[in-house]
């Protein structure tokens, strides 16, 4: 392992060649949801800056200094004599072992595969893994169906191969190609999606580290015909575990990757501090400096909870929905319910917004959930509205709302 030490222009740099602004792009037009590497750009630098521990080759940050850009720290020391600690914020609201032996996962040069249920933040946690070892999350591949082999290995300028052949400047890198070629993390999002013909171009690029080129065999720039990776390359997938069966995953693909499962929050309070501290970032995003009701997101929260667990706190069984109820949903339902009160004002009331929201996340993939949506109201919801609670009282009185 590599002792030397990043600068903090390496540990903030950019896979284009324009540099980005707080904003947005070097232009300083503001974007809707500026990458990683550009929000915490701050805490990076940081991080470079006062990183003393050691760091695999290629990497902008140790280790160490990685977990704590993710899971957060309180103690970064930066500025010579005059030192002044640092907090990093918690970006993934997970236990830090997981994020530990992800982290030691990539620096053993391992594929990395994070799999959950939808809305777990299992592309959040890889992209800001990449952005902490390589200074940007861009390198992407969005598995879909219509995902070709070309899009993981490399296309070709076909004016150019007309003209001159087979040559370097002729190639159309993918990303994958380009994390190899630069030593950069890559992301593969939802990789089951892809069929399993074009997963298993993987597998040699990640068991031997090499990408071939056999159209170079006998070109005339003498370049050779096999990319291989600089030190930093690795690779980070992921999966729902909703799409098992969609595209399965060949076993020897399978090997050549760490599992590691996310799932959801454990903690009710730290959900209901992260569904109010994202909706409030994602409000403000848009100019927006309405507050988040305390209360709807004490109800919306609990609801989700007890739909996806299957089960109350009280121990009341409930019928899951077949959809799945993420923290992530219940963020956009927080947002959207709060927007809601910018935009209409007079006299709302946030509750009464819920069971509407609640129907549209819901009723996604089967006609019966609306039934099941209304059975979790005369279980858990009547329960604790006959127990006297205000909220849910109110709650109560919205049934119609879910009915057809």
């Amino acid at each position: 392992m590599a002792k030397k030490k990043a600068s903090s222009a390496e540990a903030t740099s950019q896979s284009t060649s324009e540099p980005a602004s707080a904003s947005g792009p070097a232009s300083g037009r503001r974007v809707q949801l500026p990458p990683a590497e550009v929000r915490y750009a701050d805490e990076l630098t940081a991080l470079a800056a006062a990183d003393r521990h050691e760091r695999p080759e290629g990497w902008s940050l140790s280790p160490q200094s990685i977990v704590d850009f993710i899971c957060g720290s309180d103690g970064v020391k930066v500025g010579g004599n005059k030192a002044e600690a640092r907090v990093i914020t918690e970006k993934f609201v997970g236990h830090r072992d997981v994020v530990q032996r992800c982290v030691v996962t990539l620096a053993g040069e391992r594929g990395l595969m994070l799999v959950g249920e939808p809305g777990t933040a299992k592309s959040m946690l890889g992209e800001l893994l990449a952005v902490a070892i390589s200074g940007t999350g861009s390198l992407a591949v969005q598995g879909t169906a219509g995902t070709t082999e070309d899009q993981i290995r490399y296309g070709w300028n076909y004016a150019m191969l007309l003209d001159r052949g087979p040559v370097r400047e002729a190639l159309v890198p993918s990303p994958v190609m380009t994390g190899m070629r630069d030593g950069k993390v890559v992301r593969f999002e939802e990789i089951t999606r892809c069929l399993p013909e074009v997963q298993d171009a993987l597998i040699s690029i990640l068991s031997e580290r090499r990408m071939m080129i056999p159209e170079m065999d006998h070109a005339a720039d003498g370049a050779g015909n096999s990319l291989f990776a600089a030190p930093g390359f690795a690779l980070i997938a992921t999966a729902n575990l909703r799409d098992r069966g969609v595209s399965e995953m060949s076993a020897a693909l399978k090997r050549r990757f760490n599992f590691e499962t996310i799932a959801p929050i454990a903690d009710e309070v730290r959900e209901r501090e992260l569904v109010s501290t994202r909706a409030a970032a994602l409000l403000a995003e848009t100019g927006s400096k309405a507050a988040v009701d305390r209360s709807l997101v004490e109800l919306l929260v609990t609801v989700f909870r007890d739909l996806r667990n299957g089960r109350s706190d009280e121990g009341w069984q409930v019928t899951r929905p077949s959809t799945v109820m993420s923290t992530a949903e219940a963020v956009a339902v927080a947002t959207a319910i709060t927007r809601e009160s910018v935009f209409f004002p007079s006299g709302f009331d946030p509750v009464s917004r819920m069971p509407g929201h609640l129907l549209g996340v819901v009723m996604k993939d089967e006609a019966k959930d609306r039934e099941r949506l209304l059975a979790y109201w005369d279980g858990p919801v009547r329960r604790r509205a006959e127990d006297g609670s205000p909220l849910w009282k109110r709650l109560m009185e919205l049934r119609g709302v879910l009915e057809e």
